[in-house]
């Protein structure tokens, strides 16, 4: 049976061979596309092969020679092919293995089908595994050239994209670095203005910059805990940190005073808040904070300063904030005082609730162990 099979391929090659002149002009349009091409032919029938290569070698291809899928893959390991045509019933692993071991090792390398299985469950398998074409035998000369060039046209496409792709991905990363660079310089030009105004400040009245620190940490821990969104927290870390800049604008003989301060130093003391208004509405960045230095002096019963609001009509920043400052300055040493205890200054707060301070706040607070408090203090402090 062996046999006959091997006559009756050679019979069709022969008759195959009778149709090609090889001394007449190549058609134009079946010569190789850009330039010539290589390609591996894989076949167990050694006619086949012989009459394939010679064939397309007539036809300006570059062509190479595998009998099984072991010789093919020690070829492609060593040389680069635009194409490879393989048989699909070959002794060892068939034509389907060596698709998909293309597919997954070579993607760049186009593949067709030869066979002489006429079975369109084996063409469908052969193109969903990732073959272009699939032929059968006998094949007509012209045809197998027609077919490859156009293979050999949809690799090109194929690799055109992917280059395309590459070039986008590679833009698009070098934008991507070049946009996080722009905003770690725009986030680090920030710090530096953001420091820069405590540090103002503190020139003139010491121990600010330690106090806003302290109080904005305490105000970021009271919101988190009383759940104010992520995308509001920024503003009110900048709020706080910048409370009191509008004491630049307060004169040193008021600000510095040592002895008690009169009714009119109060009436000058308490500008600050519109005078830190004033100067952050000029900075983009701190746009969002300007509202909690309007309002970090007002009070839950509505006898605060400067605007007199009451309940909600506070920002929820500035009522977070009213506690947090409240608590640093109770627990911090003053000129005229020790420091309380935690204890002491928890009793304060509790007494002043609904007057100076949101009730819910003032619960959110009791509920943050005096553990964190202390341990947040001690961090910055040290």
């Amino acid at each position: 049976m062996r046999q006959e099979s091997l006559e009756l391929k050679q019979r069709q090659v022969e008759m195959n061979s009778k149709a090609l002149v090889f001394d007449s002009p190549v058609s134009p349009e079946l010569t190789c596309p850009i330039g010539p091409k290589r390609v591996l032919l894989v076949d167990d029938e050694l006619t086949v092969l012989e009459f394939s290569k010679k064939v397309l070698t007539h036809h300006g291809f570059i062509c190479e020679v595998a009998r099984n899928f072991d010789q093919a893959a020690c070829q492609l390991a060593r040389a680069s092919y635009d194409v490879v045509i393989t048989d699909l019933n070959m002794p060892g692993q068939n034509g389907l293995q060596l698709v998909q071991y293309l597919a997954q090792n070579y993607p760049t390398t186009a593949v067709m089908m030869l066979t002489g299985e006429n079975v369109v469950s084996s063409a469908v398998q052969a193109m969903s595994s990732g073959a272009y074409d699939y032929m059968t035998k006998p094949f007509v000369c012209d045809e197998l050239v027609r077919r490859l060039s156009k293979v050999l046209e949809r690799r090109q496409l194929k690799l055109e994209a992917l280059n395309y792709q590459d070039r986008l991905e590679s833009t698009v990363q070098c934008q991507t670095e070049e946009l996080q660079q722009a905003e770690a310089q725009v986030k680090a030009a920030y710090a530096h203005t953001l420091g820069a105004l405590i540090q103002a400040l503190d020139a003139r009245e010491k121990e600010t910059q330690k106090h806003s620190k302290r109080v904005s940490e305490y105000t970021l821990m009271l919101a988190r805990h009383y759940g104010v969104p992520s995308e509001q927290m920024l503003d009110i870390e900048h709020g706080s940190l910048l409370h009191d800049i509008g004491k630049i604008g307060v004169p040193d003989a008021i600000l510095l005073k040592p002895g008690k301060l009169t009714a009119e130093d109060w009436e000058e003391i308490r500008k600050h808040p519109v005078i830190g208004h004033l100067i952050l509405s000029g900075i983009n960045f701190l746009h969002g904070a300007t509202e909690l230095v309007l309002q970090h002096h007002e009070r839950f019963d509505g006898t605060g300063y400067p605007l007199g609001l009451a309940k909600d009509r506070i920002l929820l920043g500035a009522r977070i904030f009213a506690i947090a400052d409240t608590f640093d300055a109770m627990t911090s040493d003053r000129p005229y005082r020790r420091a309380l205890t935690y204890d002491a200054a928890r009793q304060e707060i509790i007494r002043c609730c609904r007057s100076q301070f949101d009730p819910e706040l003032v619960d959110c607070f009791l509920e943050i162990p005096e553990q964190a408090w202390i341990e947040t203090r001690a961090r910055l402090c040290g």
